[in-house]
């Protein structure tokens, strides 16, 4: 599809057309179901530790509950497998979740955000796609909505956007 957007209707669940619809099941509450070769927004996780981007992942794919999560991928740890930041991790998984449709980046501390900004600053020599941006954003909160709204189709803005809300929702 490279770029185009997809409309997709909404239809209540005992209709079946056969065509790309959403559907509206019976208790009213409304599903995201993503379309097939659907173009999305990728996200990035990176963590100083693998184990904690891996479980953070895992869970925001668990939450959303669709199985099919979009393009997902972690960078943590220092790629020797101890604890810290890799510039290397960040623009390949940066790469691997790239669709076309634009990265989003969330980090969990204060150095791994020095880590991506410094990829940012020299995306084009180091074959970054285009667009990335990091989110100012809560790790896992924030991994969560961003994962979400790119799985339901949103565009880069409104990744990030969802992402940043994270630290608007409070909890008490």
């Amino acid at each position: 599809m490279g770029g185009e957007a997809r409309v997709m209707a909404l239809r209540p669940e005992a209709e079946d057309t056969g065509e790309d619809v959403a559907v509206v099941p019976a208790a009213r509450t409304l599903r995201v179901l993503p379309l097939a070769g659907l173009d999305r927004v990728g996200v990035v996780l990176v963590s100083h530790s693998a184990r904690v981007a891996d479980a953070v992942a895992a869970l925001a794919v668990e939450l959303l509950g669709t199985g099919d999560p979009g393009p997902l991928a972690t960078a943590g740890g220092d790629g020797d497998g101890g604890t810290g930041t890799s510039a290397a991790l960040v623009v390949a998984a940066a790469k691997q979740a790239d669709q076309g449709m634009g990265v989003a980046v969330l980090v969990d501390l204060g150095s791994a955000v020095t880590t991506v900004q410094e990829v940012l600053a020299n995306a084009e020599a180091r074959g970054l796609p285009f667009p990335v941006r990091l989110a100012d954003a809560p790790f896992l909160e924030g991994a969560v909505a961003a994962v979400a709204t790119a799985a339901a189709g949103g565009d880069l803005a409104a990744v990030i956007e969802s992402a940043e809300d994270g630290y608007v929702v409070r909890k008490l």
